[in-house]
């Protein structure tokens, strides 16, 4: 097997090990039931990391993703009393990220800012603007929110998969399709690979970077609406730390965060990793929420040099 699935393989085997832990330790953990409420409760952070996918397999980072996922939510429940047909406001914030997210793409490319610093300046803007309007939280009550949540897939031995998820499935498949089967997806890798390079070979920088982060944008902007539609409301503070937790899901499924080596593939089980940590801890009882946050550094900490040392032992940057 290429050396380059090994960081991918080996999130696979630890989300497989994690889980069958919880089905050794807790009677029922083995189930479909219990998978289809890891992706939905789950989903609109995994959305959120597989746009973050393909700005960090560029060698950038997207600190704005936390803030959109709010301030999304929070148009969203105003247009809603409005009277706006959240199909209507869904559309329209769909696009507001894809120009949000292209705008930083050109500003990071043409004023050759660290996306660090740009990104950040979104994310305050962002999270600032959710609170220009409003400062609570406001329910979302159309009808289609409550078809919405009525939809699922029904999955062997009594699960199911819910509207979220299904959303979240399908843009991953879509994202994978984007990363791995065109043009664009191969000059993403070539630029996180080596920009310089990239630059020689013909890549369009700027046009790619504007197009990564407009990508970023999309996804971010959907993982509000998902959120917005899974809580039926919407609320300045939502997605707060959500960032990191996306971040996160990215690196544990694989990607290094200096870019070029990575999968989307990977990111869907990175996610799923998080959310079994947490899974796992509610199941217990005995221990407090802190464990959550604890048990996901300690593990990330473990890929990050896990990572390290397969980028050493197989120099898996120049056979990407």
């Amino acid at each position: 097997m290429n050396e380059k699935y090994w960081p991918l393989m080996a999130t696979i085997a630890v989300f497989i090990a994690l889980f069958l832990t919880g089905g050794f330790l807790f009677k029922n953990f083995l189930s479909t039931l219990v998978l289809g409420h890891i992706l939905a409760d789950n989903a609109f952070i995994i959305i959120a990391a597989i746009g973050a996918t393909f700005v960090i397999l560029s060698g950038g980072i997207d600190l704005s993703v936390g803030s959109m996922i709010g301030f999304v939510g929070v148009v969203m429940a105003n247009l809603d009393l409005a009277g706006w047909h959240p199909l209507a406001s869904i559309a329209i914030l769909l696009i507001f990220g894809i120009l949000f997210g292209a705008l930083q793409g050109f500003i990071i490319d043409f004023c050759d800012i660290q996306p660090f610093i740009m990104t950040l300046a979104g994310l305050f803007l962002l999270r600032g603007s959710s609170f220009m309007v409003s400062l609570d939280s406001v329910p979302i009550r159309h009808p289609f929110v409550a078809e919405v949540a009525r939809v699922h897939v029904p999955l062997p031995g009594g699960g199911f998969l819910a509207a979220s998820a299904i959303v979240m499935l399908i843009s991953l498949l879509a994202a994978i399709l984007l990363a791995h089967y065109t043009r664009f997806g191969s000059n993403v890798y070539a630029i996180g690979g080596d920009r310089k390079s990239a630059e020689l070979m013909g890549v369009p920088i700027r046009k790619t970077t504007v197009m990564i982060y407009a990508v970023g944008g999309f996804y971010g902007a959907l993982a509000g609406v998902i959120y917005a539609l899974y809580t039926s409301s919407g609320y300045p503070l939502a997605g707060t730390g959500s960032e990191l937790s996306a971040i996160a899901a990215v690196v544990l499924g694989g990607t290094l965060l200096t870019g070029g080596v990575g999968m989307v593939a990977g990111t869907l089980f990175g996610g799923m990793i998080l959310g079994l940590i947490s899974t796992l801890i509610i199941f217990d009882g005995s221990l407090n929420s802190a464990w959550i946050i604890i048990s996901s550094g300690l593990l990330l900490f473990i890929f990050i040099v896990m990572h390290r040392f397969l980028v050493g032992s197989f120099n898996l940057r120049g056979r990407a």
